[in-house]
Formats: structure tokens, C-alpha cells, sequence
């Protein structure tokens, strides 16, 4: 198996914003579509594709969960040079948005930088202080008359940044969480024969409080669940051995609990020893602050799910440059696949 990046690149390029995720959701409809047995979406926005079991008498539903929105921003004001003031939609560490390209999709799809305060004119003082997403706005090259025709307040931006390979690895932004999307449409083309009915989810409103997760699970009311996300590698200079979390290249990541949920020990010990049985490499997360669409999975049902996470190791969270390799997209397939065809075989009394 090798890793699509022509596929993934589509998929990581295509804007999607909390709340507008409508072209990565219609890409995701058009790709899925064929692998599916059926496909629908929720009044929020989420996109299920559900394989069926051959035999499943019991009924059971298992609930995959990969979400489709990006960090982004919203416009919130256009001032009189036609400068653009924006708030943040998701989490951003501010430092990161300096020098960047972003794309506000007006009328029409507008490229713009962001701006701040010259080096040269800083007070000492300023050129001390941590920067504050409010001491940057996006240029856009053009008189307000311009740009009030193509944007208006409420018009999403997303951020520009083309996915390229570096060694083993893909680099881009949006890897979180498009290389979940990319891993969960993959598992979708390979799988035969899951043990139970498959509803892959692809979830809205992730990074704003995991909105479409939790409007999904009430909706299918799993039996299982398995989200799938980015998670941090910190495996970089400076790291203590405690802080890493994951490494690049060692294997797709189990979670065994992150800040918003602590997942089954059912679940955790299933994916150990699927991973194990089909020589699946794998390393144990551990996130002690974040969260993902798990929690949602887990509790939003009826009765709850048997819930945990197949977690992508990334370098660089929430920035233009986030990286994953290869190996470890691979890896995550493979235990996802091994996983949903497996369930029957697992004793889950225990």
C-alpha cells in the first residue's frame, strides 16, 4: 500500500472553515460515493457513508469518526483602507500567523497576507511582547470599493499553503485533519467485510467545541466507536522524553485518553491487540490537553459507545507547515481496517 498524494493533496488544498465546510464536504460526497452503500447528511452538515455488514444479525453500528473543518477565520469588520479584521475560528497560537497567505472566499476567492506592525517601528517594548491575534489584519491589496465588492462581514478564510513531500513524510497545512478524511476514504475503498455496519462520519465543527461529532452520535447511536485524528509529535530539539507524546515514523498512535475523554479500556486493548495480530506498528498516546471528536463518539449516543481513537502523529499542530509520514498514514489504515472487520472475533464481556 502507498500513500495517494495526489488524493491528499486534494483533499488537505480544499478550504473548509468551521461552519463552510461545503466544497470539502462536496469533494468528500463525490469520492465516497462509490465506496458506500449508502450516503447522507445531517441537517449540521456531517457526511455519513455507511457500508454494511454481509451478515449482521445483531444489528450492532459502528461509528467512525473523521472530522472535515479546518482552522480558519471569519471576517468581522473592513475598514476605510480596506484592510480586513478577522476572528479566529478554532485555536491558534498567534506567532504563527505572521508572514502567511490566506484566502478570504468572498463572492470570489481572494488571496490576502496577513499584516502587523513593521520590526523597524516597534517600540522596545512591543518588539518584547508575545503577539496577539488582534495585531494582525490581511492586506488584500486594494481600496475598500474593491473589496466590499467581493466580501462582506461573515465571509470565511482559510489559510494557503500547498501540500509537498519532504523524505518520508507530507507536509501541508490542514494535515489535521484532512489526513483523517484521506485514511477514513482509503479504509473505505479496502474494506470487504466489515464484522458489523460501518458509518464512517465525516464530522463539521471539530475545532469549534466537536459540534459535528456530537449531533452525529445521537443521530446513529453507536454500538463502537473510532475517531481518528491528528496528534502532537513532539519529537523535535528541546523535547524532554515525558513531552513527545508520539514520534514520526513509529507507528499510527492508540489513544488511551486525551483531555475530553479517557477511552474505553475495551476499545484500547482491542486496537492493541488487533495492531499486534496483523503486525500493525504502533506507539500509545497520551494527550493531556486537546480533545477530538472521541468524546463526542463515546457519550452522544443513547446508551454510549465502546469508544476510542486511532490517532496520526504531526509535527507542527495547527500551523501551515504540519507533517506526517508516510509510514505511519499507512499504518493507520491498515489497524483501522483490521479493526472494523474484527470486531465480531473480540470478547467485550471483559
Amino acid at each position: 500500500m502507498d500513500v495517494n498524494v495526489t488524493l491528499l493533496k486534494q483533499i488537505c488544498e480544499t478550504p473548509g472553515a468551521p461552519g463552510y465546510e461545503k466544497r470539502i464536504r462536496d469533494l468528500v460526497v463525490s469520492l465516497v460515493t462509490p465506496l458506500a452503500d449508502e450516503v447522507k447528511a445531517d441537517n449540521l452538515g456531517n457526511v455519513i457513508a455507511i457500508k454494511k455488514a454481509k451478515e449482521n444479525p445483531e444489528g450492532k453500528r459502528v461509528m467512525v469518526a473523521a472530522h472535515m473543518d479546518e482552522i480558519g477565520f471569519i471576517v468581522t469588520h473592513i475598514d476605510d483602507k480596506g484592510f480586513v479584521r478577522f476572528h479566529t475560528l478554532g485555536g491558534f497560537d498567534p506567532k504563527t500567523l505572521t508572514a502567511q497567505r490566506v484566502i478570504v472566499h468572498g463572492k470570489k476567492d481572494l488571496i490576502g497576507v496577513m499584516g502587523s506592525k513593521p520590526i523597524h517601528v516597534m517600540t522596545a517594548e512591543e518588539k518584547n511582547k508575545l503577539p496577539q491575534t488582534t495585531d494582525f489584519f490581511i492586506d488584500l491589496g486594494m481600496t475598500k470599493e474593491e473589496v466590499e465588492k467581493y466580501v462582506t462581514v461573515g465571509d470565511p478564510i482559510t489559510r494557503d499553503r500547498e501540500l509537498i513531500e519532504m523524505g518520508n513524510c507530507v507536509n501541508c497545512k490542514s494535515i489535521d485533519n484532512r489526513i483523517a478524511v484521506y485514511i477514513l476514504i482509503e479504509t473505505l475503498r479496502l474494506l470487504e467485510n466489515p464484522a458489523y455496519d460501518v458509518y464512517a462520519t465525516f464530522t463539521v465543527q471539530e475545532e469549534v467545541g466537536l459540534r459535528g461529532a456530537n449531533v452525529a452520535a445521537h443521530g446513529i447511536n453507536p454500538d463502537f466507536g473510532i475517531a481518528l485524528d491528528t496528534t502532537i509529535a513532539f519529537d523535535v530539539p528541546g523535547a524532554q522524553p515525558h513531552e513527545k507524546i508520539t514520534e514520526l515514523g513509529k507507528g499510527t498512535a492508540i489513544k488511551i485518553m486525551d483531555a475530553s475523554t479517557i477511552c474505553d479500556y475495551r476499545m484500547v486493548a482491542y486496537m492493541k491487540k488487533t495492531a499486534d495480530t496483523h503486525q500493525i506498528k504502533w506507539q500509545p498516546e497520551i494527550l493531556t490537553a486537546g480533545g477530538t471528536d472521541t468524546a463526542g463518539v463515546q457519550r452522544m449516543g443513547k446508551q454510549g459507545a465502546i469508544a476510542g481513537a486511532i490517532s496520526i502523529p504531526t509535527r507542527h499542530l495547527h500551523q501551515v507547515i504540519e507533517m506526517a509520514h508516510k509510514e505511519d498514514i499507512i499504518h493507520s489504515v491498515s489497524l483501522l481496517k483490521a479493526c472494523l472487520e474484527d470486531f465480531g472475533k473480540y470478547d467485550w464481556s471483559h
